[in-house]
């Protein structure tokens, strides 16, 4: 209502004006958001930097062992993060293995799950991205088994972010949140870095396995290059000798393979007779050895009757130690065997004899061992046979020897008959100094019989008293 005398100017001119606050003022609480903002931001980033830094030390002081790097990673993925539980999976011969865990302690280390699409972390890792699910419990049917993981171990919003390297998924991170709260871009992003760190820790323990494993191979071949050459140099530097060649065969192989004791046997007739026993084997058993034989379904046995190489874990497990026999008796309670080796020695499919080498523990020998004994096998064969084919030549020799020997003395009696005629007495000398000679004789007598009576008609080298 218009006041009486007032005009509309003047009216207009005492209307009370809005109150403005200071521009001073507008640009400090501005300023002061932007820096409480970067504020934030800055103390994310080096809390980011800080665990990406200790991430990186675990992975220079543990070369070769990926544990710390990821139990490191999961640590800090969950306090970074803002969430209650943190996996780190690793694929494993096309199963999910769980590498390392945070707050769950119901889910224990080395636990393997099958690989597929129906968990958050097996989708992560089948089409190699980031898997979010703002709340498992109440997902569908395509994660029915991460939604059972979800109701079992409590937690609701769920984030994977694969190990990927060359286009090749090594496992997945994988943290959980027991309210249903999103994972941000950040987190995503932060993960994904983790995961570049946690291939390359996985990585570099992969190579340096593949480097130890490949030295220690290096190591074991030369080192069986080594003890096959002792052999071979013990054959040729003692020919026609099987004891040293048995000995030096026995020493290596059981040192080789991690063995306790070795026996060499060797085909006598229808049985084995041991020629060569390791110098640490107790007397008490190679003496019950000696009186009891071998058992029927002992490794020795088997390995000539099937000419194959007999592996057994356990002797124990034997039916002849439970039957009492005294060979397996001995084996284990004098000689204290649990697993045994018997590779056959052969030649041209016909057994020569057999070398066993035996352990006090139950510890099966591997591949490359079980194949450095049948190469000393083989060499055993080398040298019996060298040995023999030695004893011939030698033996050839002689008899070539002793023939020329005696064709000469025959030739030489001749010579004598045909030079000297008519006289008996040079004939009778050289036959008997000849005969003498051939037959390693002492001295020699030769005796006519003539009227009844014998008449010594010629002699060679005769002691005093015979003359």
């Amino acid at each position: 209502m218009q006041r009486r005398g007032e005009s509309e100017g003047q009216r207009q001119r005492t209307k009370p004006k809005a109150r403005k606050v200071p521009t001073a003022r507008v640009s400090e609480a501005n300023l002061k958001g932007q820096l409480d903002q970067r504020t934030r931001e800055l103390r994310e980033a080096l809390d980011q930097q800080a665990a990406i830094g200790e991430i990186l030390r675990a992975i220079l002081n543990s070369p070769g062992d990926v544990q710390p790097v990821l139990d490191t990673m999961a640590k800090h993925a969950a306090r970074i993060c803002g969430a209650q539980f943190v996996d780190i999976i690793l694929v494993e011969n096309n199963t999910m293995r769980v590498g390392a865990t945070f707050g769950d302690l119901e889910r224990p280390l080395g636990e393997l799950m099958p690989l597929n699409r129906s968990t958050v972390m097996g989708r992560s890792i089948c089409d190699m991205q980031p898997v979010q699910v703002a709340d498992l419990q109440n997902a569908g049917d395509d994660f029915a088994i991460g939604r059972e993981f979800a109701i079992r171990f409590g937690h609701r919003s769920i984030l994977g972010v694969p190990l990927v390297r060359e286009g090749r998924a090594l496992g997945t991170i994988l943290v959980r949140r027991t309210e249903v709260r999103s994972f941000d871009q950040k987190s995503i992003a932060l993960l994904t870095t983790f995961a570049d760190q946690a291939v390359i820790a996985v990585e570099n323990a992969r190579l340096l396995d593949e480097l130890h494993q490949r030295t220690d191979d290096l190591s074991e071949s030369l080192e069986q290059q080594t003890a096959t050459s002792e052999v071979l140099k013990v054959i040729s530097s003692s020919p026609g000798e099987l004891e040293p060649v048995f000995d030096t065969m026995l020493t290596n192989a059981t040192r080789i393979c991690e063995a306790k004791f070795g026996t060499l046997y060797l085909r006598d007739g229808d049985g084995l007779r041991a020629v060569a026993v390791t110098r640490d084997a107790p007397p008490a058993y190679v003496e019950a050895r000696k009186q009891s034989g071998v058992s029927p379904d002992g490794p020795v046995r088997r390995a000539a009757t099937t000419k194959q190489v007999v592996h057994i874990t356990d002797i124990k497990e034997l039916q002849s130690y439970h039957d009492g026999h005294p060979s397996t008796v001995a084996s284990v309670e004098l000689g204290k065997f649990r697993t045994v080796l018997a590779v056959p020695m052969l030649k041209d499919d016909e057994l020569i004899g057999i070398i066993t080498i035996n352990r006090q523990q139950v510890r099966p020998f591997t591949d490359k061992q079980i194949e450095l004994v049948k190469n000393f096998a083989a060499q055993a064969v080398i040298a019996i046979e060298n040995t023999r084919l030695l004893k011939e030549l030698r033996q050839r020799t002689d008899d070539l020897s002793e023939s020329l020997e005696q064709q000469t003395a025959t030739s030489e009696i001749l010579r004598v008959i045909s030079s000297s005629e008519g006289e008996l007495e040079p004939v009778f000398q050289t036959m008997l100094a000849n005969a003498t000679r051939i037959c390693e004789a002492a001295f020699g007598s030769m005796l006519l019989y003539e009227d009844e009576l014998f008449r010594r008609v010629a002699t060679h080298n005769p002691p005093a008293d015979v003359c």
